[in-house]
């Protein structure tokens, strides 16, 4: 008996079955499930996309879907693939190809009817897996199935040849390690990787931060970062990255850094810092504003922290500096802690943080004018030096002592 998927959720859901019947009805045993959805199946892990392969063209899947009444649209036609949508959920339906030439970035391909030709082009053997309608399991390469269950990262076929082909398989090869490895990487990728790794200059630096990001969400990526730095491929990818000395303290404590999967967080804590080196990562990478302007207020060396600040001292800086970038900067000063003794008072500060809410100044431009302050840009001046008293108070919500320095401050601008 052929091994078959364990029952899963999104196998049985009838959007599920809505569009592989649809390609079906086109073609009897046309259509299956491939790659991660088949993977993380196996693992009993989640599933976030599901990916379909089939032998059907990219218009026979949208005559298809739209005879069945699904949604079609051609997200990725040049290269075989229609999202078809059921009940306004995604799935990607990819034409079976082969490669028909390659040149470390891109590939052109051909359509083919050969799964095994399908199989052959991917990257890993555990991302080589297919899964029929019924869930019955296809391992065209003949161990994916076991490095699934082992947590072996292989390369399909020789590892130089599979690399050259697109050299964004070396950031994936340490992305799946740091998702699904359970040992040391695999020596012969690993060493594939380290010879073959000035190839990542060819790659957009927005294909290269997306696998980066990836790598970082995995629920403990030590190991990998490890091996991307020994290999020599961290320093290319990170040329910012404080070294070594910082990632192996990293790793020796146990800190808020690695307890939480956080991209933006961990690439933070390789950083030294200086708002600078930050904005020039964001540039280089390309990250979104929001991204860079969390990295360069995490690493503002200006916001130094202490373990045993005051509760009043915590609000003044959460008040400052804002929630987010207050326990950024509390998690990578814990993690400079070289024996993780103040961690009782890192996590208080952490709680103190996540239980805070910001308080508003109960003052207005109006309330400003009324007191006296001709409008204008001497407003905005009183405004500031009523709020840094009122910070200076712990905050007070005593109206009538807001309402005494307003008045004072207000007769000193005149």
């Amino acid at each position: 008996m052929s091994p078959r998927l364990p029952t899963a959720a999104w196998l049985t859901a009838p959007e599920t079955q809505a569009v592989m019947a649809a390609l079906e009805s086109a073609e009897p045993g046309g259509a299956r499930f491939v790659g991660g959805c088949v993977r993380n199946t196996l693992l009993g892990q989640k599933v976030d996309d599901i990916d379909i392969a089939t032998v059907l063209t990219p218009d026979q899947v949208i005559a298809a879907a739209h005879a069945a009444g699904l949604g079609a649209a051609p997200t990725g036609i040049e290269h075989g693939t229609i999202t078809v949508i059921a009940n306004h959920r995604p799935y990607e339906v990819t034409t079976l190809r082969r490669d028909v030439s390659t040149d470390g970035r891109r590939a052109t391909v051909a359509f083919t009817r050969d799964w095994a030709e399908d199989a052959q082009r991917r990257d890993f053997r555990f991302n080589a897996l297919y899964a029929e309608p019924d869930g019955a399991l296809h391992d065209p390469t003949g161990g994916g199935v076991e490095d699934a269950r082992e947590g072996r990262v292989q390369f399909i076929g020789d590892a130089d040849t599979r690399i050259r082909e697109d050299y964004l398989r070396i950031l994936r090869f340490f992305r799946f390690f740091a998702w699904y490895g359970k040992a040391g990487p695999n020596p012969d990728g690993l060493a594939a990787c380290a010879r073959l790794k000035d190839g990542l200059a060819q790659l957009s630096v927005e294909r290269v931060w997306k696998e980066i990001k990836k790598l970082l969400a995995a629920p403990d990526p030590r190991a990998a970062l490890i091996a991307m730095e020994t290999s020599g491929v961290l320093p290319l990818v990170l040329p910012e990255a404080a070294g070594r000395a910082r990632l192996d303290g990293l790793i020796e404590i146990e800190t808020g850094i690695f307890n939480t999967a956080d991209p933006l967080l961990r690439l933070a804590a390789f950083l030294p810092d200086d708002p600078e080196i930050a904005r020039a990562l964001a540039r280089r990478l390309k990250l979104s504003n929001e991204e860079r302007g969390r990295l360069v207020a995490a690493l503002d060396a200006r916001a130094r922290l202490v373990s045993y600040l005051s509760p009043r001292e915590v609000r003044r800086l959460l008040y400052q500096m804002g929630a987010e970038t207050f326990a950024d900067r509390v998690r990578l000063v814990w993690a400079e802690d070289p024996e993780g003794k103040a961690a009782a008072q890192w996590r208080a500060l952490l709680a103190i943080g996540e239980a805070w809410t910001r308080p508003r100044l109960p003052l207005s431009g109006d309330d400003i004018v009324a007191a006296g302050v001709p409008a204008g840009p001497r407003v905005g001046a009183v405004m500031r030096e009523v709020e840094a008293w009122w910070i200076d108070s712990d905050f007070t919500d005593d109206r009538l002592s807001i309402a005494e320095r307003l008045k004072a401050v207000a007769q000193g601008t005149n």
